[in-house]
């Protein structure tokens, strides 16, 4: 399989970057952004994406959801699902069942 050619491409805030996906994020964009959940903070960047896309934001909305359900996010993997799981037994919570 070829490796994609890097494209460049700029934001809608001006920044100027170059990718081989079709991922439309900007990396600068990405840094400069503030995560305000805590839970949000201990998972990767496109985990985080997916589960923001789905408008949870909170423990709370994400204990609403099935870990399956999770899991079959576009950008959500594996290794997050434990962190999730340990951010809401935290708070005394768990997935759906």
């Amino acid at each position: 399989m070829a490796k994609q050619a890097k494209t460049r491409r700029t934001c809608k805030q001006g920044h100027t970057y170059y990718k081989s996906s079709d991922c439309p994020v900007c990396p600068v964009c990405e840094q400069q952004r503030q995560i305000e959940e805590d839970f949000l903070i201990a998972i990767a960047a496109p985990a985080r994406r997916a589960l923001e896309n789905q408008g949870i934001t909170s423990l709370d909305k994400l204990a609403t959801f099935r870990e399956k359900e999770i899991l079959n996010l576009h950008g959500m993997g594996p290794g997050s699902i434990p962190k999730l799981k340990q951010k809401l037994q935290e708070k005394g919570l768990a997935f759906k069942a």
